[in-house]
């Protein structure tokens, strides 16, 4: 039997300035974690970081898995209501525990 190697996902942190306000950011999440179900099955949502700045603009710092950064931005289109204004491939992950005294 042929070995098999696993290749992790890459995960990405994409960075994005929303056109809603903050109380209509849970049906955009929604919207979000559907329209990944239906359209972009290989694309998984870890978790977000969300920004209100004092002007009420709605900024998200989320981490997702994905194939490549090209099916993110189409997942990120398809959603629509935001701009993307960046995308980062993630090289790692360290914690406070990563480095102890």
């Amino acid at each position: 039997m042929a070995a098999r190697t696993i290749v992790a996902m890459p995960r990405f942190l994409i960075e994005r300035r929303f056109h809603v306000s903050e109380d209509q950011m849970p049906g955009v999440s929604r919207r979000s974690k559907q329209v990944a179900i239906d359209h972009y099955p290989e694309v998984v949502w870890e978790h977000s970081h969300v920004v209100v700045d004092d002007s009420g603009a709605v900024t998200t710092f989320c981490v997702y898995g994905a194939p490549d950064e090209a099916m993110l931005r189409r997942h990120a289109d398809t959603l629509g209501q935001h701009d993307v204004v960046a995308v980062y491939e993630i090289a790692g992950d360290v914690t406070p525990a990563d480095f102890p005294p």
